[in-house]
């Protein structure tokens, strides 16, 4: 296993997701080349971990979410093999990713688990963590759909995956519809509520164009862990782009170890050159999606459904954000669509 990075003297944690949460960019076809080259790249220029695999987690690849290229195993061993420095990171997600999922990828080379579940059901990722713990590896918590609970509810949920040995709590924006201010009190809350060993983390999707001024704004509060992306490359309208928070994090004084030339190369070169299947940019669905919080994976199906029934995809777009509609509830768009079309008769 490789060494970890050092944590640079700002305390700012970078954890590139190009090459976990961009597969949702590229119906996960990234090919064993580019998971090597931006693995090796990243690695060199020093981010503190790289997120590997399906865009789903471990244990995705279905009809349902996407067929990958390359399994999760093949894509961990070719990163495996380039890096030296960075921690290796997987996502599970409960009722996706099973003990068997985990147990190969830790086999494979990664060193840090990313549990992810809905903010408001934090408890079903309590036994996936102590599986990671078990493993010896890092364990961390993402908490996401986070706009669907208040600040109490998300500190309450918090508590419950630290006291099952997670000692990275992730603040998950998956619809990109936080405003600043919700940014800088649920940080705050966290840092108050939880143990100083453990990392507040932000994630954060584009769909308003904030991620990046959202991301800052967490650090500001005590974040130490944040999620990025070369070029954005993410689901909808991306996530925070891990150069451009680099360059501001630098222009601010906020010193982050990372190499931002080797990263911009990265993200032109490879990322916009030779991945990116399309643009990533907020257009009306994507910004509609953060306005009305939902999260960009019920993006296309809002779009068939507004074909099928003759509605504005962004009709069916904020109708889903009244219900409060968490991912894996996709399947609710025809019956909504079907609903808008009774009631106008």
């Amino acid at each position: 296993m490789s060494a970890p990075a050092a944590t640079p003297a700002s305390g700012v944690r970078i954890v590139d997701t190009t090459l976990r949460d961009g597969s949702h960019a590229i119906a996960h076809q990234f090919t064993v080349d580019q998971v090597t080259r931006l693995a090796g790249i990243l690695d060199a220029a020093g981010v503190w971990a790289i997120a590997v695999g399906h865009g789903d987690g471990l244990g995705a690849t279905s009809l349902q979410y996407g067929r990958p290229l390359h399994s999760d195993p093949e894509l961990l061993r070719a990163a495996r093999k380039v890096i030296t420095r960075a921690e290796l990171a997987v996502a599970i997600l409960p009722g996706i990713g099973t003990k068997k999922d985990l147990e190969a990828a830790r086999e494979a080379g990664a060193t840090l688990a990313r549990v992810s579940t809905v903010v408001t059901e934090a408890d079903i990722g309590v036994q996936h963590l102590g599986l990671a713990r078990e493993l010896g590896m890092t364990a961390h918590t993402h908490l996401n759909t986070a706009h669907l609970a208040d600040v109490d509810q998300l500190v309450e949920q918090a508590k419950i995956v630290v006291g099952a040995g997670s000692t990275g709590v992730f603040i998950v924006d998956s619809a990109g519809t936080f405003l600043e201010d919700d940014i800088r009190r649920r940080v705050a809350a966290l840092r108050a509520a939880l143990p100083d060993e453990v990392g507040i983390g932000m994630h954060e999707h584009n769909n308003l164009s904030l991620a990046v001024s959202n991301s800052m704004a967490a650090i500001e509060e005590g974040a130490t862990l944040v999620d990025t992306s070369l070029a954005g490359l993410g689901a909808g309208a991306g996530n925070c782009q891990t150069e451009a928070l680099v360059a501001v994090m630098e222009r601010s004084g906020i010193l982050s170890g990372i190499d931002l030339w080797a990263l911009q190369d990265a993200a032109d070169d490879i990322v916009r050159g030779e991945i990116m299947q399309r643009r990533i940019e907020i257009d009306r669905l994507t910004a509609t999606m953060g306005l009305a919080g939902v999260s960009a994976s019920y993006l296309l199906h809002a779009v068939r459904a507004g074909e099928r029934f003759g509605l504005d995809p962004r009709d069916i777009i904020v109708e889903l954000g009244k219900r409060k509609v968490v991912v894996g509830q996709e399947d609710v768009i025809v019956g909504v669509a079907m609903e808008m079309v009774s009631r106008r008769g």
